[in-house]
């Protein structure tokens, strides 16, 4: 199997697990640390602004192959096992499909202006 074969298999899995922690955060029984992990793991992999974007080379795509997955793996870990199962089987009933919402990209934004801006002004005072 090829290089980017095994690429397509990890980028289907990966769509197919932010699916399953989705649903995993909307069962009533998923604990409240997992919760906010959930939370933002999905933020950051649906947020339209990435932490180094990907035009700067190799370092652009490092969140994409390298915290993503990782996040992901987190938030997995913290799901107790049998929510997880439920999760995952329904994820591959019904896959989660977004729509395109101006207002949740302009959240992003707003939150990543806010944390570039606070970086900052740590870093000059």
């Amino acid at each position: 199997m090829g290089v980017f074969e095994r690429l397509k298999i990890r980028a289907k899995n990966t769509k197919q697990e932010i699916s399953a922690i989705f649903y995993a955060y909307q069962h009533p029984k998923t604990p409240t640390l997992p919760k906010i992990i959930i939370l933002f793991t999905l933020g950051y992999a649906l947020s339209p602004i990435d932490l180094f974007p990907d035009f700067i080379p190799i370092l652009g795509y490092l969140d994409d192959i390298l915290v993503i997955p990782d996040l992901i793996s987190i938030s997995i870990k913290l799901i107790p096992a049998e929510i997880m199962e439920i999760s995952r089987k329904k994820a591959e009933g019904e896959p989660v499909t977004l729509k395109e919402n101006w207002l949740f990209a302009g959240i992003f934004i707003a939150i990543w202006v806010v944390l570039l801006v606070i970086i900052v002004y740590s870093i000059i005072y």
